[in-house]
């Protein structure tokens, strides 16, 4: 596998990352969220590729569900959240909370991740350097990452509660994608 191919396919795997980040930074995150979450989402597309090579697709597919399904609940709970508090005008302390708490943190960042811990289970049958591919991966998310958060915090600060509403939209359609 080419450099570029990897590139590419790591790109394709940030893409949920990014979604989600910027349906996350329209609720407004500090900065230390921020980093929080990209480093997170860094070494879970870091790990999950190198996971998913060795513990195989049989296992893989029971892991792969469960989390899909806890993800887009939270997914699903946290959009449902924030557009009540858009067309309230309430509290945004609940997203930021579930930022501060690592168990929170975890299962977004593992949620996001899932894909990635699919494609693990496909880089056994290429001819690729695992370990240069996972870095790769988990480099380009948490770029993806830190693009995301930042530029959905500058959009919530310019459409303020709007995009509260908007950002839980794009939450709630993300959890959608993960229950399919």
């Amino acid at each position: 596998m080419s450099l570029i191919t990897l590139f590419l396919l790591a790109v394709a795997l940030g893409t949920d990352a990014m979604s989600l980040c910027i349906g996350l930074g329209m609720s407004g995150v500090k900065r230390r969220q921020i980093w929080l979450l990209t480093i997170s989402i860094t070494i879970f597309h870091i790990l999950m590729p190198i996971i998913g090579y060795y513990i195989g697709e049989l296992v893989g597919s029971y892991v792969d569900r469960a989390a899909a399904i806890v993800g887009a609940l939270i997914l699903l709970y946290l959009g449902a959240r924030m557009i009540k508090n858009g067309l309230t005008g309430k509290g945004e302390d609940d997203q930021k909370q579930l930022l501060t708490n690592a168990g929170g943190v975890m299962v977004l960042s593992g949620s996001v991740s899932m894909d990635a811990l699919s494609v693990g289970f496909t880089l056994g049958t290429q001819d690729v350097n695992l370990i240069q591919a996972a870095l790769v991966m988990g480099v380009v998310a948490g770029a993806m990452t830190y693009i995301g958060l930042n530029f959905g915090r500058y959009v919530g600060s310019k459409l303020g509660e709007k995009a509260q509403i908007i950002g839980g939209i794009i939450l709630i359609g993300i959890g959608i994608k993960l229950f399919l």
